[in-house]
């Protein structure tokens, strides 16, 4: 997907969604059809799990239903029932896209129903949620054709893109600040402070054989071949390896640094340590046990490897591991958040590396999501000026609102891990 993709075009929009490409996001344009009892449920449910939130919700410009607190106004109530009711959580966020319903505090709203995710629906409704819930489209899922395909989705966008709301590390990835609230000249800072603290766990240094697995943009590869390291770096996504080709060149690395266009499983070799920063949450849960295993069999004697990971509660992330999500369909194809408990199960079941130690900063994510929401808002006319329209601008500032209420009301959190082998401990 290149940055043309979201051109608005200059023929007119249809009345059902103004200013709407219908051959860009046919699904926003025009809400689904829906049967009168399927609208008529999916109303009676949303409308009895709001009025029990300490939000405001005003339907329509005139009734407000809720306990009082941030503001959901639903401009168009019918359409909002009808999408939920046809498309669950798919059909909320296509809702936002067209202009359905709106919030002067998103994040504040999002959060609040983050927080309530495992009781908005009823219990004996959720068990019955494999009859209504769409399933993961087939093309989606994680082999090495489909991680190419899922990468490219999202990652060869536009580098100008993600330049315009990241800061000068482009680093793609939780900070870690030494205190809130976080300013945006402090960003730079927290994401070496992040990088340093994956390199430091992994032992990386003069000599270190490392293998980086999701190169990002170079930043952490610069970091460890500056530290003396020897770095394999792989990637699926074309952009990010020429821009981080040129930048660690430009650092002076280039004789230090080898980035590699290639699927993890196709990587040979035995590396000292191993580094990933939040790269298992596009792998696809079917093939965790693939991956950690292809970590067992890179990692050399006596090596660590050390994982930046997004996680979930276990119990979420059964309840919704088959669910197609507006998240999958949007943003991230084929991604997949693990649990702790999850990775503690794929590595004692398939691999002989174990958790040595797991660190949670979720709250840190909130704060560097904030900040790139800010500076993605700040820059709409650049975006714009990039080719992307006004309905991908809604959409990316929702997912990122979005993002940042799952880390801020605990639903979401993010972790660095220390994996060793088993056999270290009886050594």
């Amino acid at each position: 997907m290149t940055a043309s993709t979201f051109r608005t075009p200059s023929v007119p929009a249809p009345a059902t969604g103004p200013g709407i490409d219908p051959a860009r996001w046919p699904d926003v344009v025009t809400p689904p059809r829906a049967s009168r009892l399927r609208k008529a449920v999916a109303e009676r449910i949303v409308r009895r799990a709001l009025a029990r939130l300490p939000l405001r919700v005003r339907l329509g410009g005139g009734e407000d239903i809720g306990l009082g607190g941030p503001l959901m106004d639903v401009h168009d109530p019918d359409a909002f029932f009808r999408r939920i009711g046809a498309a669950g959580l798919i059909g909320f966020g296509e809702s936002y896209m067209a202009r359905e319903w709106d919030a002067p505090d998103p994040v504040g709203v999002l959060t609040v129903l983050a927080g309530q995710v495992a009781t908005l629906v009823p219990q004996p409704l959720q068990r019955l949620r494999g009859l209504w819930a769409r399933r993961h489209p087939e093309a989606q899922t994680g082999t090495r054709e489909g991680a190419r395909t899922n990468i490219s989705h999202h990652y060869d966008l536009s580098n100008d893109l993600f330049a315009l709301f990241l800061d000068e590390t482009l680093s793609y990835s939780s900070a870690l600040f030494r205190g809130f609230p976080a300013e945006p000249a402090l960003l730079p800072a927290a994401q070496h402070r992040k990088i340093d603290r994956l390199l430091d766990l992994a032992a990386v240094g003069p000599g270190t054989r490392l293998l980086e697995i999701g190169t990002g943009w170079g930043e952490l590869a610069i970091r460890a071949a500056a530290r003396g390291a020897r770095v394999v770096s792989v990637t699926l996504s074309r952009e990010q390896r020429d821009l981080a080709l040129r930048r660690i060149a430009a650092a002076g690395h280039a004789d230090r640094v080898d980035v590699r266009l290639c699927d993890y499983r196709e990587i040979g070799g035995s590396y000292d340590a191993i580094v990933s920063v939040e790269m298992i949450e596009a792998v696809g849960a079917e093939f965790w046990p693939v991956y950690f295993r292809t970590l067992d069999r890179l990692l050399g004697p006596g090596g660590r490897i050390a994982l930046q990971a997004i996680t979930m509660p276990d119990d979420r992330m059964r309840a919704g591991r088959s669910t197609f999500t507006w998240i999958q369909k949007y943003i991230f194809p084929g991604g997949q958040l693990p649990s702790t408990e999850a990775v503690d199960r794929v590595t004692a079941d398939h691999t002989t590396l174990r958790v040595e130690r797991s660190d949670g900063f979720g709250t840190h994510y909130a704060e560097t999501l904030r900040l790139w929401r800010e500076r993605f808002t700040e820059e709409a006319e650049a975006v714009d000026t990039l080719g992307f329209d006004a309905t991908f601008r809604r959409m990316w500032t929702l997912y990122l609102a979005y993002s940042e209420a799952g880390f801020r009301s605990g639903y979401l959190d993010v972790r660095q891990l220390l994996l060793t082998r088993r056999e270290q401990e009886t050594a």
